[in-house]
């Protein structure tokens, strides 16, 4: 069975897009612990970060990259920081989240809501930036 994440490549399922390219994608987290919170998966479904292939791993780390640095001129704070967590969806995944101190990042287990409209705005500010 297809994961949630892969629903979301194969356009199945609505996502707030931020960036993409011919193998990975970037999303907003719709639990975001901050604004900006930002989930980034290869398009190829592999459950666990360390089984993909070298290439993969290393092509998600850059394209992490570029997108924590759009994250970072689009949303005020400090650094982005880069987290690898969640048993819940069965699909590689880098959380990137823009942080003002070491609690943004450590504390998941607050999680913010924004209405659609500042979704979309959050949305266009980084996609704009990570171009």
């Amino acid at each position: 069975m297809a994961s949630i994440f892969t629903k979301i490549v194969n356009g199945e399922i609505p996502a707030w897009k931020v960036a993409e390219n011919d193998h990975f994608f970037a999303i907003l987290d719709i639990f975001p612990v901050a604004k900006g919170h930002t989930l980034v998966i290869p398009k190829k479904e592999i459950d666990y970060l360390f089984d993909l292939d070298d290439e993969t791993y290393a092509g998600l780390q850059l394209f992490a990259k570029k997108v924590a640095l759009g994250i970072q001129r689009a949303i005020p704070c400090k650094k982005v920081g880069v987290m690898v967590l969640g048993l819940e969806v069965p699909h590689a995944h880098i959380h990137l989240v823009p942080m003002q101190s070491e609690a943004d990042l450590l504390n998941f287990s607050k999680k913010l809501t924004f209405s659609k409209e500042e979704m979309a705005e959050i949305t266009a500010a980084i996609a704009k930036e990570c171009l």
